[in-house]
């Protein structure tokens, strides 16, 4: 692909279907090579929408505003950051030429869901997961728990993202509940769940996955070092890179990395969720974009995930090496306001080889993310310290 200039007619234009703040880091990449970034969101003034050449607000899982909105624009790449997309609409524009689907619309359509993702891993590629079944109805999910899966288990909507709607069950007092707060979190309001057994694991990882051509031209395959987080609820709070780990489990998740993005196909990074015991792994799940607890490598790697992603998808060479141990730690909103302010920031950066970054959401709630501070040091366990003491002294406040 030739980088344009843009504003002009040669410009090499890229739609983000979703921009929050890992589409923000992903348009401020693509603006270094020079590419034009239109951002697309639910909402307006989304993070991602502040730093991009043009912004439009849709409700991008309707299928004739997603399409509308792509041949007023004419991208030749579409980027997805967020599951609650038209993706049968996708599949329409890639399978017309209209735009090239990142990493293929396919694969977009697939971790949307996580039925179409388990399915995939479990019985397609036979990766080991944690028991699992679906369930369309409460009384279908009692029947799942009862019938083999067992308590504790996990359950969590076919479509959500970021924890929402997850919850642990530890026995039938908590059945009632879980159904309903699955119903109420998801993205898409798809009536149907997924209960998986509880697997008792040492640590979980994403591994970063880069799909990206090498100098002959064809499809290479890379691994970032393991991120190890900690995740509440299912939504991440947490992580440190590098993760340590045996070498046997370490090949173990790359080989099961490789074969779920090989099978998914495209080029771009992918976050592979995956649960360690010893030299154990099983598969929990995967993105294809960047992922949450990937933001660490804005301070540990050469090429962030966000870079890495960026120069992946232009059919740029890649660079996955680490450069410092670190770690990153989330700050919340910590309020249901409009327009917040933060103090603390200074303090916060007099912690050694901290930094901050905030994410300019228009809206606060009190358990979102709404910026992320980070550290390096010589080990792992002193940056979590760093990273976790220069988030608690950011303290958001009324903007008023």
């Amino acid at each position: 692909m030739k980088l344009g200039t843009p504003l002009s007619p040669s410009s090499t234009r890229v739609m983000l279907l979703g921009a929050g703040e890992l589409g923000k880091e992903v348009i401020i990449a693509l603006q270094r090579l020079g590419v034009e970034v239109i951002a697309v969101d639910r909402y307006a003034n989304a993070p991602g929408q502040q730093v991009a050449h043009r912004a439009h607000v849709i409700n991008m899982a309707d299928p004739k505003a997603l399409r509308a909105l792509v041949e007023q624009e004419k991208p030749q790449l579409i980027v997805p950051e967020i599951e609650a997309i038209a993706t049968d609409e996708l599949l329409n524009i890639e399978r017309e030429g209209l735009a090239t689907v990142i990493p293929t619309a396919r694969a977009a359509q697939l971790t949307m869901n996580r039925e179409g993702i388990r399915r995939l891993a479990a019985e397609e590629l036979g990766l080991a997961t944690s028991p699992y079944a679906f369930a369309s109805s409460l009384a279908e999910m009692r029947a799942a728990i009862d019938g083999g899966i067992g308590y504790p288990c996990v359950i969590k909507p076919v479509m959500s993202s970021s924890g929402k709607g997850q919850s642990k069950v530890n026995g039938p007092e908590d059945v009632e509940a879980a159904w309903n707060y699955a119903a109420s979190g998801g993205r898409v309001d798809a009536g149907r769940v997924i209960v998986e057994g509880f697997i008792n694991f040492d640590y979980e990882i994403t591994q970063l996955t880069v799909r990206a051509r090498g100098a002959s031209g064809k499809v290479e395959t890379h691994f970032c070092e393991p991120i190890g987080h900690v995740q509440v609820q299912g939504d991440y709070v947490e992580s440190w890179q590098p993760q340590p780990m045996s070498e046997k489990a370490l090949q173990a998740a790359r080989d099961m990395a490789k074969k779920v993005t090989d099978s998914l196909g495209g080029l771009g990074i992918f976050g592979v969720e995956l649960f360690i015991s010893g030299d154990q792994v099983w598969f929990s799940e995967v993105s294809p974009r960047p992922h949450d607890t990937g933001m660490v490598t804005m301070c540990t790697q050469r090429m962030n995930e966000f870079e890495l992603h960026a120069r992946a998808i232009l059919g740029l060479p890649v660079d996955v090496s680490l450069r410092r141990s670190g770690a990153s730690a989330v700050i919340y909103g910590g309020m249901e306001a409009k327009g917040i302010a933060f103090e603390g920031v200074a303090e916060a950066l007099q912690v050694p080889e901290s930094d901050v970054r905030l994410f300019g959401k228009p809206e606060s709630f009190t358990r979102r993310r709404m910026g992320v501070a980070l550290a390096n040091a010589d080990s792992v366990e002193e940056a979590r310290e760093r990273a976790k003491t220069a988030a608690g002294k950011v303290k958001p406040v009324t903007g008023s």
